[in-house]
């Protein structure tokens, strides 16, 4: 059976309680918010195309740099100076890079004839020597042309340098030609032809378009698809000067970004091209700045090899091809409505906010007037009311009491037993509010008491038989009414409590008393309402009548079941109920916490 029982609740369905609050303010409120929600969902939706699916492009690249540049070498012959020119082609000044990438060379030095052998090293800080103890034999230093022979061998006229094995004559320290030797090369141009492939969507393009002018050269305006540029347009879109770049170097990077959309009713795929200096322009010139390499070109001179070693100066291209492509997907498009949602539930925590922080900006629409600013609206106070329910940890010290002379109620957590609870002074909670529609309901007849002769008719809420006087009671008794308790020592002070704060009359003495707790034919309508088919015997009869009376004041008084629960009689109140409704035995139990 138990089971069963599990198996029954899992087939169960819980929904959320709902407070509707029938309020132009607030309802205006919660449409703006909604149409502001919507308006970006919306726009967010049509223009980031968030109802595709999207793949990451896949790309290939290869480039043709064409160009022809003359240049003017000066070299020395028999003492004498002469300039020699030179015609360099694509051959002379790219080179293949690995990747996406080209080289263009710029700017170059030239150690020519050189062969193994011994010779000095270049004078700097580093190699110059006074003696062969200045130079060690086999050591080799990265920065260094050769390895060292332990000697200290002349260089020029009085210098001194460390001999090394090396390719001889050893390269020169010097700085790049100015201006650059190729300054010429910002009117070359290159072709890229770019590729790509979405796997995912079957579709394949191309930057090179069908109807392409062979002649054109790329614009951003005039020509924003020309895959041709001329190297000079390219830095002067990013703001440099190519003369200035080319006398030492630099990296530039050619994105090109394809943003294509492939459905059928708006298709777009096209290239869009920019540029970005990718090398540190600012760096100072120490830290070796902008671009360069060196290579050798082989020869044999009288059957000895020998070479010309060549310091490059150039500008490396990087192509970086990114970009999506993005088609109509059913599942995206549900799995984005679903995931915006949510945001229109901010209208709720907006308005909740408002409420529940009491704002003072609505007063004009205030049932009752609002005394300063800095109090509660009336209205969002009320609807405070009904939307929040505060509770508080059912615990054993928690006791919760009501004096007939006070218009709340107090609670008491009372953690160390021992004090009066007619003593403790508590926390103030406010009563409940009385709902008049559960009077219909409830199972008595009242009838106006019978006129007092020689009093006006008006309402009096404590009269009756007369009781003894205060000082007739134990010594926390303010009402006279009151017994000591029956309850062991450690127990006692929870009954130690009176109807009142202060002296004055018992509400034992009411007629409403009398008539909401006293009364044996609406309590037995209680339990049978309660047990249509209880049998009310003699000897249980008693029990059940006094308990039921017990409820009764204690939902009258304090109103709220969660706080009946936890409340504590008066002494008076007990026992008059007591001797209504006596136990054979005579002995009482006293409260007892439900936790």
């Amino acid at each position: 059976m138990p089971g069963r029982c599990r198996c029954r609740d899992a087939f169960q369905y819980e929904s959320s309680k709902v407070i509707r609050i029938q309020s132009v303010h607030y309802g205006t409120l919660q449409w703006i918010c909604h149409v502001i929600v919507l308006s970006y969902v919306s726009f967010a939706l049509v223009s980031d195309k968030l109802y595709q699916r999207k793949e990451p492009v896949v790309s290939s690249v290869h480039t043709k740099v064409k160009g022809i540049a003359e240049v003017s070498e000066e070299t020395m012959e028999n003492g004498v100076k002469k300039t020699a020119w030179s015609v360099f082609d694509t051959a002379d000044y790219t080179f293949p890079l690995q990747g996406n990438s080209f080289f263009v060379m710029t700017n170059f030095l030239k150690t020519e004839g050189q062969s193994q052998g011994r010779c000095p090293e270049y004078p700097t800080r580093r190699t110059l020597c006074s003696s062969d103890k200045g130079c060690k034999k086999g050591w080799m230093d990265p920065q260094s042309r050769g390895i060292q022979t332990g000697k200290c061998v002349p260089y020029k006229g009085n210098q001194k340098t460390c001999e090394v094995s090396a390719w001889c004559p050893t390269e020169a320290v010097q700085e790049a030609p100015r201006p650059a030797l190729l300054r010429s090369a910002e009117n070359f141009t290159v072709l890229i032809k770019n590729n790509i492939d979405f796997p995912g969507h079957n579709y394949t393009a191309r930057n090179i378009l069908p109807d392409l002018n062979v002649s054109c050269t790329f614009h951003k305006t005039q020509n924003p698809e020309c895959p041709i540029f001329r190297l000079g347009d390219i830095f002067r879109e990013t703001g440099d000067n190519f003369s200035d770049v080319a006398i030492q170097g630099g990296i530039m990077g050619i994105e090109i970004y394809w943003d294509c959309n492939l459905d059928r009713w708006f298709h777009h795929c096209r290239p869009k091209y920019s540029f970005r200096r990718l090398d540190d322009k600012t760096t100072n010139e120490s830290l070796y700045p902008g671009y360069n390499f060196r290579y050798a070109k082989y020869y044999k001179e009288m059957n000895i090899e020998k070479r010309t070693l060549i310091k490059v100066f150039g500008i490396r291209f990087d192509i970086l091809v990114f970009g999506t492509g993005g088609k109509f997907d059913i599942i995206q498009l549900v799995v984005y409505i679903g995931s915006t949602l949510s945001y229109f539930g901010l209208a709720t925590v907006f308005i909740d906010f408002l409420i529940n922080t009491y704002s003072s900006g609505w007063c004009r629409s205030c049932v009752y007037p609002c005394c300063k600013c800095c109090q509660p609206c009336a209205v969002n106070e009320y609807y405070y009311r009904k939307k929040c329910e505060s509770i508080v940890e059912p615990k054993p010290t928690l006791k919760y009491v009501s004096f007939v002379d006070e218009p709340h109620i107090r609670m008491v957590d009372q953690q160390l037993l021992g004090k009066s609870l007619q003593d403790v002074k508590g926390k103030e909670v406010p009563r409940p509010p009385l709902d008049f529609t559960d009077l219909p309901k409830l199972p008595l007849s009242l009838r106006d008491p019978p006129p007092v002769p020689g009093q006006p008719e008006e309402m009096q809420p404590l009269r009756g038989e007369a009781g003894p006087s205060p000082g007739d009671g134990p010594r926390w008794c303010q009402c006279g009414n009151c017994l000591p308790s029956q309850l062991p020592e450690n127990r006692r002070c929870l009954e130690e409590l009176c109807c009142r704060k202060k002296p004055g009359a018992c509400i034992t003495s009411s007629d409403l008393f009398r008539q909401l707790v006293l009364s044996r034919q609406a309590l037995q309508f209680l339990l049978l309402y309660q047990e249509p088919l209880l049998a009310l015997d003699s000897d249980a009869t008693n029990a059940r009548l006094r308990h039921c009376a017990y409820r009764c004041y204690a939902a009258w008084r304090f109103g709220s079941q969660d706080v009946a629960d936890f409340a504590i009689l008066p002494s008076c109140c007990r026992w008059r109920i007591r001797r209504e409704f006596p136990k054979s035995q005579g002995q009482y139990s006293g409260f007892r916490s439900p936790y």
